[in-house]
């Protein structure tokens, strides 16, 4: 039973390692945007379409990554999605032109939700027991956040210690590229262990778990209009769209950095990690206060947060000590970690049937991830309107309204459903 256990865990800490190490490629900009765009020779607002056209892939992919995970191997799907998303970086290492670097973030769009999202979800629940399910979802985005900054952290290094003290081109160029094959090779690596490693112990369990995907599959009319209709389905939708909004900030913190506080490169790029560190600390302590203290409460509560940080960070001069900026930064990161890490929580208080939770899920993914779109060219028309500097501080203000906006959804949603939860308290009364 011991070795079995070990092996469960194994198993899952392959699944985590994948989870943690497939988006930050994607995402390289987090740390390294200035240094992208002179490499690939490429304007912000470029880059800016590039991402909008990755929100374009993860949004068509999201629906329908649940019906693929439930009619192939789930193992097999993550193990192809990280092996095409590895290969797409060595591609990418190559600096090639600016319509082939689209064509690489279509590729990575496709392969890192349509064939991964639900696959990777699906596979944890077959691995845990009904007891631990809980426990290994929240460890689930947790460790994410500890892979990712580790990964970061090598990744600053090895940036560091290629470059140097140079400025040139040249020479970013190559620490870059060292950095891009770093986490195209982790990726294939893990898409390797996890083809050979990771099995599903319990059969029974499989059993369970294709009675559920079954009912699932057999859509008709009367259950999407069931789902449609849900209007927690849709609140919560909105809550993730606004929540969302503001944890895309993370993505131009380094750019703020450089282009506003003046800030080197190699040090954007350690004030990014540290950034990234708080991932695990803002999702974990976010999850148990969300237990101890209503997880509708905390998570206005780091809403509140994240949008008065970034709103100082947007008004206060620059000539003021970076010190300031580095920590508003890190403190903006642990907000929306947090944040990240408890509006997905909400989903059960939604009170949906399991045969109704996977189709709700999607819809609740389509809504709730339209920022991915929508927010690369808001950012490019706050560039074009108040110019680059102004045009941070702008998007700053920007997520901070919708942060505004998903703490006033979140109270809406939370009357709702203690209405709800009176209503059928008061039922089972009257019943009894």
């Amino acid at each position: 039973m011991q070795t079995k256990n070990i092996k469960r865990y194994f198993q899952f800490l392959l699944i985590v390692l994948a989870a943690g190490a497939i988006f930050p490629l994607i995402y390289l900009r987090t740390n390294y945007q200035e240094t992208i765009l002179e490499v690939y020779g490429m304007t912000l607002p470029q880059l800016n379409t590039i991402f909008s056209v990755l929100g374009i892939a993860f949004i068509v992919g999201y629906f329908p990554s649940g019906w693929i995970s439930d009619r192939f191997s789930a193992k097999k799907l993550i193990s192809i999605s990280l092996l095409f998303v590895g290969l797409a970086g060595l591609w990418f290492a190559q600096v090639p032109s600016y319509p082939i670097v689209i064509l690489i973030f279509v590729i990575w769009g496709i392969f890192s939700v349509l064939t991964f999202w639900s696959a990777h979800l699906k596979l944890v629940k077959l691995i845990s027991k009904k007891e631990e399910e809980g426990r290994f979802f929240g460890v689930l985005d947790g460790g994410r956040g500890v892979v990712e900054a580790v990964l970061a952290s090598i990744a600053v290094f090895i940036f560091s210690r290629v470059l140097g003290a140079s400025t040139a081109v040249e020479d970013k160029q190559e620490a870059l590229v060292n950095v891009i094959y770093m986490y195209s090779g982790v990726l294939i690596l893990v898409s390797v262990l996890i083809m050979i490693f990771v099995k599903v112990d319990d059969p029974s369990q499989s059993k369970s778990v294709e009675k559920v995907e079954k009912s699932e599959s057999n859509v008709n009319a009367g259950t999407l209009r069931k789902v449609f209709t849900n209007r927690f389905v849709w609140l919560l939708g909105g809550i993730i769209f606004m929540s969302y909004i503001v944890t895309w900030t993370i993505y131009y913190f380094g750019g703020f950095l450089q282009t506003n506080v003046g800030i080197s490169a190699s040090v954007v790029g350690t004030v990014t990690v540290v950034m990234l560190w708080m991932r695990p600390i803002g999702g974990i302590v976010g999850g148990f206060l969300g237990d101890k203290l209503g997880k509708s409460n905390i998570l206005m509560a780091a809403l509140g947060l994240a949008a008065t940080f970034l709103i100082l960070i947007s008004v206060l001069p620059t000539n003021l000590p970076s010190s300031i900026f580095y920590a508003l930064v890190i403190l903006s990161g642990l907000s929306i970690y947090t944040i990240r890490g408890l509006y997905w929580s909400l989903l059960g208080d939604c009170n949906i049937p399991d045969e109704r939770l996977g189709l709700s899920i999607g819809l609740i993914s389509f809504i709730g991830y339209l920022p991915d779109i929508l927010l690369p060219l808001v950012m490019s028309l706050m560039l074009s309107s108040f110019g680059d500097a102004g045009g941070y501080n702008a998007y700053f203000i920007f997520s901070a309204a919708a942060g505004v906006l998903g703490i006033m959804i979140t109270v809406i949603f939370k009357k709702g459903v203690n209405k709800t939860t009176t209503i059928t308290r008061n039922d089972d009364i009257t019943v009894s």
